[in-house]
């Protein structure tokens, strides 16, 4: 407290501003909520909130939102487009995700049987009976929807079935996989996998949070043909894409 002598005004303290939480701080808009925290046979995933988005963290690392989606349905749709007219096509989805690409695919009457493989139990439960729900919900009320809880890799290698498309969104990219396994689905082997599970014209979908011409490369090595990558336009930065190729019939 300042001393006075009498007679004298007190002297003048000016106010002093707050000083704004830093960015992130527990209590401020942007700093997301954890919703639910697993430990899984791949490690630890995490469901957050952030203001009205949610977000999956796949052992420490983003993998994806619900902020846009954007890129996430042109996977379904590039794919569509690849196949031309032909009728009630089949698709695998692989994975769930935030539920954006399967959500896409029930939403367009042209796809015929509908099948999504998803691994982490907590993202299906998430889907099933948590927030997530509101995403994915009529998709998979569909008919047309088959849900594997499994792993894609594995599926991919082991499954007898055959699709038209193969949309597939596990990792951040070729070269920036979630878990070390899953390296193995963009080797010559695991490209020779995926043109097994596809029928003949059939076209092979990879979302990438960038473009990769050695994975176009790899492709092209593995037999596939019309390859080409699609790009989601962005004010700045490198802009998410989706690696297509067809099956030769």
């Amino acid at each position: 407290m300042a001393v006075t002598t009498p007679g004298t005004p007190p002297p003048f303290d000016p106010p002093v501003a707050p000083v704004a939480p830093a960015p992130g701080t527990p209590g401020t808009p942007d700093a997301p909520e954890t919703l639910d925290r697993r430990e899984g046979p791949h490690g630890e995933v995490v469901l957050r909130r952030r203001g009205e988005d949610f977000e999956i963290i796949a052992n420490g690392t983003f993998l994806m939102d619900t902020s846009d989606g954007r890129s996430e349905r042109l996977l379904i749709d590039a794919a569509l487009r690849a196949l031309g007219a032909r009728p009630h096509p089949a698709v695998l989805v692989g994975g769930l995700g935030v539920g954006f690409s399967l959500a896409h695919a029930a939403a367009e009457p042209a796809w015929g049987r509908i099948a999504v493989v998803e691994r982490e139990e907590a993202v299906i439960d998430w889907h099933r009976s948590g927030p997530l729900a509101r995403i994915s919900g009529e998709a998979l009320a569909d008919p047309r929807t088959v849900l594997v809880h499994g792993d894609l890799v594995e599926y991919v290698r082991s499954s007898p079935d055959t699709f038209d498309a193969l949309c597939l969104d596990i990792d951040n990219g070729p070269g920036w996989t979630v878990t070390e396994d899953n390296d193995s689905l963009y080797s010559p082997a695991g490209l020779a996998a995926c043109a097994a599970r596809l029928n003949p014209g059939g076209v092979l979908a990879v979302w990438s949070a960038q473009p990769s011409t050695d994975f176009e490369e790899s492709l092209r090595n593995a037999g596939f043909s019309g390859v080409r990558t699609e790009e989601v336009p962005v004010a700045r930065g490198v802009p998410d894409v989706v690696h297509l190729a067809v099956r030769p019939a």
